[in-house]
């Protein structure tokens, strides 16, 4: 690919992104996410996954799920309000925290020895699809694990998992993590911010 290949393609992942931007303050203007709205950002998110932006890749993948069986109920709602407002940059109302930081990470962050050490990721990843970061893991030196044991040294949680954790399916993961770590298992639970900045990327 040549640099003006390249560069275009980057112009219009830009434009992109301000456009999805300019649609998450507009659905979430009122507050909720409706079965009509949540069609119509999966109908917009369709005609723009020709690129390889992940945050379109994977908010594509997340809204399709939520609409296989072509209801969105209200828990899926209440998830897509909150992934549209972090994607907007959008304050949560009171009680409504959207953020990993509200999560049960690690406090401080701790600082990650990627050699040898065994990872596992859940949620929904800015960075790109949960087979990228687990190229990306191994390409450090580190190792991807199956599922939460005791051998386990991070979870890492995507940047689109949001306070309904506990109603999703890699709620389980986060809980198992949880009381391995509050047992003494020296298990981090970490952000996938804090992953990219630790790697470098």
């Amino acid at each position: 690919m040549d640099i003006f290949t390249k560069f275009n393609r980057n112009k219009i992942q830009d434009r992109q992104v301000d456009t999805l931007i300019g649609l998450s303050k507009g659905i979430t203007a009122d507050g909720k996410v409706d079965q009509a709205e949540a069609e119509f950002l999966q109908s917009w998110l369709v005609q723009n996954y020709h690129t390889d932006n992940p945050i379109i890749m994977n908010l594509l993948d997340k809204v399709t799920v939520m609409l296989e069986d072509g209801i969105l109920d209200p828990d899926e709602s209440t998830e897509l309000l909150s992934i549209l407002r972090l994607i907007s940059g959008e304050e949560t109302e009171i009680g409504e925290v959207a953020k990993p930081s509200a999560l049960p990470v690690c406090s401080p962050a701790p600082s990650i020895a990627f050699e040898d050490s065994l990872f596992l990721f859940t949620g929904t990843f800015a960075y790109g699809t949960r087979k990228e970061c687990q190229q990306a893991i191994e390409s450090l030196g580190g190792l991807n694990a199956k599922g939460v044991t005791k051998n386990l040294n991070y979870l890492v949680l995507g940047t689109y998992v949001t306070d309904s954790w506990a109603h999703e399916s890699f709620g389980r993961k986060i809980e198992k993590a949880m009381a391995y770590r509050d047992s003494g298992v020296p298990l981090s639970i970490i952000t996938e911010e804090h992953w990219v900045n630790e790697a470098g990327f």
